[in-house]
């Protein structure tokens, strides 16, 4: 099959205007919406060290959440593939981020904890190594500088 491109695209509107702009630091919100035609508007800020609202998704939450979801929509196909019976999938994603003195920073790990349920007559053994497979596949994870471990529980209903 040959290579093929896909676009995404979103638009980021900054809601956070005191009416004097960016005067100094401390004279805006930190508040954006998110939107794409046809789905709900996602609200979002800063993280709170940054002055931001705590109740709003903030750029690295959504960073991390694109990783998690990324492995699972993969490990769910791949096990649709491979005959192991997924019947409950949930994960607690940790990422750890550096922070410079100059304010830069990047991520410099993350680990998905997925915690799965498998039909009974599925293989085991084959439900841990898919996550594996779904690692090596994840468009997001396959786009970081670090590497995205995972560290999956895999239990029978």
């Amino acid at each position: 099959m040959a290579d093929s491109i896909h676009n995404y695209h979103v638009r980021m509107t900054w809601t956070g205007s005191e009416g004097v702009g960016t005067t100094s630091y401390r004279s805006y919100r930190r508040e954006y919406e998110l939107a794409v035609e046809g789905k709900a508007t996602m609200r979002g800020s800063a993280d709170p060290q940054y002055r931001g609202d705590a109740t709003l998704w903030n750029p690295e939450e959504l960073f991390l959440a694109s990783l998690s979801a990324c492995h699972q929509l993969w490990y769910l196909h791949l096990c649709a593939e491979a005959g192991v019976v997924v019947r409950t999938y949930e994960d607690r994603a940790d990422g750890s981020m550096v922070v410079h003195r100059d304010g830069s920073g990047e991520f410099v790990s993350v680990l998905l904890r997925p915690t799965v349920t498998i039909g009974a007559g599925s293989d085991r053994s084959r439900a841990i190594a898919l996550h594996d497979h779904a690692a090596k596949m994840c468009f997001i994870a396959r786009s970081v500088k670090f590497p995205v471990e995972h560290a999956p529980t895999i239990a029978f209903e």
